[in-house]
């Protein structure tokens, strides 16, 4: 018995017609009718019996239906299983320049040709790029966020330094602490944004200022009104911002996150060429 086979006769037992089964089918009746033939010919039973009225199930007919739908169901489930261990979904946050995430995937690809990976980008009012709402396998972010449930592992620690406008007096000093910016308007994220992610982009200071939800919305909020914010150092920005060293700041860390108890195979590989694509 085919896979195939099967779906035509449970098309036919549920419709008890030939005619609506294979139009649900988008096929022509002829060879459904011959199709269920041979598969009452292969099983030795009579399947349906037939009369210008439609069709009705025989006992062993009856008995076939439910088999048949339990064994499609679980076709279906192999399908799904076989298409989730052939893909891996990650989400990514910030800096897609980032020449050790492009290490990675160059290092991902070459280990894994077969393995196709889809990536969720997202903006920063989640730094788990989806992993809690069940929209990724593994996010490669920036802590610090509420770790609870999760497994993070820790890629690289960067220097962070306040963005301000070039013309700003302080964008010319060497380095600044926290402390020089106090009173200065900072850009937000929403309300309900992770609060260990929020306070690390404030300077761990409560502060006030514009609402932004992605990279581009920060550098606009600087070049438009003055805004104050913090970037990792590194990070390319216009002409006209400049990024002065904090000091006294914790960095900001570069990791890989996934969620407690998940087993998929891809994903430890995933943290393993991560780990050496990080260290080179």
């Amino acid at each position: 018995m085919e896979i195939r086979t099967l779906r035509y006769f449970v098309a036919v037992a549920e419709e008890l017609h030939f005619g609506r089964a294979a139009a649900r089918l988008h096929m022509s009746q002829p060879p459904l009718s011959r199709a269920i033939k041979r598969l009452e010919t292969d099983l030795g039973a009579a399947l349906l019996l037939r009369s210008p009225a439609g069709v009705a199930l025989t006992p062993a007919g009856a008995t076939l239906l439910a088999e048949a739908r339990a064994l499609l169901d679980q076709a279906e489930r192999v399908r799904a299983r076989v298409a989730t261990a052939s893909t891996i979904t990650v989400g990514i946050l910030g800096d897609g320049s980032d020449r050790g995430a492009v290490r990675l995937a160059a290092a991902y690809r070459q280990r894994h040709p077969g393995i196709e990976v889809r990536i969720r980008e997202t903006d920063l009012t989640d730094p788990t790029c989806g992993l809690r709402a069940g929209l990724v396998d593994i996010a490669l972010t920036r802590g610090p966020f509420d770790e609870t449930g999760l497994v993070v592992c820790g890629l690289r620690a960067d220097p962070v330094g306040a963005v301000l406008r070039a013309d700003d007096p302080l964008a010319r000093r060497d380095s600044l602490e926290p402390a020089d910016l106090a009173g200065r308007r900072w850009f937000q994220f929403p309300d309900g944004t992770d609060v260990l992610w929020r306070s690390y982009w404030n300077g761990g200071e409560p502060r006030e200022g514009p609402v932004v939800r992605a990279v581009q919305e920060c550098v606009q909020a600087v070049l438009w009104n003055g805004t104050v914010g913090m970037s990792p150092l590194g990070h390319e920005l216009p002409g006209e911002l400049a990024v002065v060293p904090l000091t006294d700041m914790v960095p900001s860390r570069v990791v890989v996150a996934w969620k407690e108890g998940d087993t998929n195979p891809l994903i430890r590989s995933f943290v393993e060429i991560a780990r050496a694509a990080y260290h080179d």
